[in-house]
């Protein structure tokens, strides 16, 4: 039985497993979206898993099943000027490399809508696994800006120019497959059965001349399909959880060390050229073998091999 961690914090909840951390967006009413709170919150969040040892890999999701994070709060930035809007962006690009940085794998279990800055959320991620449900996209144009929050910047690495200027221009949204086959995300959790159909798919009877009884029969119909389409959403998010918990175990079975070192020679090899990037290496490699865990475990290796 899972239990949060009792923090304070209002929109942003710590559920301990072990040595796995869940770092979940609690403010569904609002798709999850990341107003000044959710990001002070957020902020203070991956500072308590970043320090406690015991923690090897973070798994970052959202409340229920609509939404990761539908991004930056819209309600609040629609009046607001450019002085205040560079503010609003600094503190979330601040959190979001602070993700990007912390000495652990983290891992986005990307229920729902992951738009604009919950996109950018999902980026600075080391791992992406999307419920088939997922939409994700940087629709920031459709409202009058651009990315803000990395978008520009981290996309376009993950997933190359081309396809970076097709979402940002456009402003579309994609399907988890689409986003699986560009290589935006590491995998797709689907149900093998088909989702259920879902109360907005059923059209309401448009026949005045239908009985009573028949159109009590149809408001049974889509109360069904109403329940039967939240049961298949709420499935599918345990099992993207599931998942993204089995994958985090196969990371902590590992030098956590060694994993660290790999995370940062990765980021940084992104911004030096070839020739530097692997004097990098080679330095961070010479140095895990300071590390106590690494001749025990290149013994234990061997002595396996002798059983």
């Amino acid at each position: 039985m899972s239990v949060t961690m009792s923090t304070g914090m209002k929109y942003v909840q710590i559920e301990p497993l072990g040595d796995i951390a869940i770092i979940r967006i609690n403010r569904p009413e609002a798709l999850n979206a990341m107003n000044t709170d959710v990001i002070a919150e957020l902020s203070r969040a991956i500072e308590i898993v970043g320090v406690d040892d015991g923690i090897k890999v973070v798994i970052i999701t959202g409340s229920g099943e609509k939404a990761f994070c539908a991004g930056a709060d819209i309600a609040f930035m629609v009046n607001i000027d450019p002085v205040q809007a560079e503010k609003y962006a600094s503190s979330a690009q601040s959190v979001l490399n602070k993700i990007e940085r912390i000495g652990k794998p983290v891992i986005a279990a990307i229920n729902g809508y992951a738009l604009g800055g919950g996109c950018e959320l999902a980026l600075v991620c080391d791992i992406r696994i999307a419920a088939s449900t997922a939409r994700i996209g940087q629709p920031e144009v459709t409202i009058g800006i651009p990315p803000g929050w990395g978008g520009t910047q981290r996309l376009v690495r993950i997933v190359g120019p081309a396809k970076a200027k097709e979402l940002v221009f456009t402003g579309k949204m994609i399907t988890a497959e689409e986003a699986f086959q560009i290589g935006l995300v590491n995998k797709v959790v689907k149900l093998d059965e088909a989702p259920v159909a879902s109360a907005a798919q059923v059209e309401p009877t448009q026949d005045r001349a239908k009985s009573s009884s028949d159109k009590s029969e149809t408001e049974k119909k889509r109360a069904t399909n109403t329940q039967a389409g939240s049961d298949v959403a709420k499935t599918l998010n345990k099992m993207l959880i599931e998942d993204c918990i089995q994958f985090a175990k196969e990371i902590t079975k590992n030098s956590i060390n060694a994993v660290k070192t790999s995370k940062m020679l990765i980021n940084k090899g992104m911004d030096v050229d070839i020739d530097a990037g692997l004097r990098l290496e080679i330095y961070g490699w010479a140095l895990c073998f300071a590390h106590g865990d690494r001749q025990k475990m290149m013994s234990d290796f061997l002595n396996k091999g002798k059983k």
